[in-house]
């Protein structure tokens, strides 16, 4: 039996074969208990915790420790054996490759995870998760780019041909998709900046509406008529844009004639009684109320308040109801409104 284990195939005895098998498989197995018992028991227990950092790190056990330690076991088991210089080279290569593509899996994911934390800190943060997509999109390309470069300089490669190529395809891009590169780099500005956001009502230009999606390269808006706007990003970020779902309150400002010949004592009375009017409106400051100009046909007052709602619909059903209680107090008032009159006066010739 000792005789056979001395047995020397391709450089190992079978015994060699034998300890090399139980290191992977013993190794193996291990780990399948480890992960079916103490790492379900750690779910559990951080699933039960207020914060999230220990269940990331759970997470990353799972996804990259578990299937790193499974490669290095079969490492540990082939490196028993005396190996052949060819075969010695695919396991070398392998370990490099299997290096880079866990390094990049971890910065990829850490990265995304921050990008995540950043975006659930603000306001609707679990509608905006969509957003990252398009980032990331750019971050892996750049991450595996640079990833491969770094394998095959690993290998042995001259990446300095690599990389000059790289360079002077990468002018030759971006000068003739100068336009893409810009809607992309205004992109990044738009999600870090936040000069408006997915639900926003914005005006541009003379185009108005709700950002219905933002993508790497345009903004989709739907407008107060029903149809789409897509925009592109440079175009916005260049543009002057008004913001309206951040406004707080919003600033009312009219004026009322009333005719000539109202007694003096009635025309005194009238901004005492518009600002009562105006107090007693819900989600309304009164600012002024004057006798401001003599007009060609009427004595004018100039009436501003402040309605303490963001919601359009609700700022004119205020404004509407402020205009049928001034209607109703002149009427007890008799104070007449003014309108375009004109006096024809006539001569009689002897």
């Amino acid at each position: 039996m000792e005789q056979m284990l001395e047995n020397v195939y391709w450089g190992n005895t079978i015994h060699d074969y034998g300890i090399a098998a139980i290191i992977i498989v013993g190794g193996i197995i291990l780990l399948r208990l480890f992960r079916n018992r103490l790492l379900n028991r750690l779910k559990a227990w951080t699933s039960k915790t207020e914060t999230t950092i220990d269940d990331y790190l759970v997470e990353g056990l799972e996804k990259f420790a578990l299937p790193i330690l499974n490669y290095a076991i079969l490492y540990w088991g082939l490196h028993y054996l005396s190996l052949s210089e060819k075969v010695s080279r695919v396991v070398s290569i392998v370990t490099s490759v299997v290096i880079v593509y866990f390094v990049i899996r971890i910065i990829l994911t850490i990265i995304r995870k921050s990008l995540e934390s950043y975006v659930l800190k603000q306001e609707n943060g679990e509608y905006k998760l969509k957003q990252i997509t398009g980032i990331m999109i750019v971050i892996n390309i750049a991450v595996w780019a640079l990833g491969f470069v770094f394998l095959f300089d690993n290998l042995g490669y001259d990446v300095t041909a690599i990389i000059t190529g790289l360079g002077i395809g990468g002018i030759a891009i971006a000068l003739a998709a100068q336009n893409i590169l810009g809607d992309l780099f205004n992109y990044f500005v738009i999600f870090f900046d936040r000069p408006f956001e997915v639900g926003d009502f914005i005006v541009v230009d003379d185009k108005r509406g709700t950002v219905d999606f933002i993508g790497i390269k345009t903004t989709r808006i739907k407008s107060i008529s029903g149809e789409q706007i897509v925009i592109s990003n440079s175009n916005l970020t260049s543009s002057r844009l008004h913001n309206f779902r951040r406004l707080e309150q919003r600033r009312a400002i009219f004026s009322i004639g009333v005719v000539y010949g109202t007694p003096l004592e009635k025309l005194k009375k009238i901004p005492s009684l518009i600002t009562q009017i105006v107090e007693s409106e819900p989600l309304t400051t009164p600012d002024r109320v004057h006798f401001a100009t003599y007009g060609e046909f009427s004595l004018n007052f100039e009436v501003v308040f402040f309605v303490q709602s963001a919601d359009y619909t609700q700022y004119m059903d205020i404004i509407q109801d402020v205009n049928y209680r001034i209607y109703e107090a002149f009427e007890q008032e008799g104070v007449s409104f003014a309108y375009p009159t004109q006096t024809v006066h006539l001569h009689q010739h002897k």
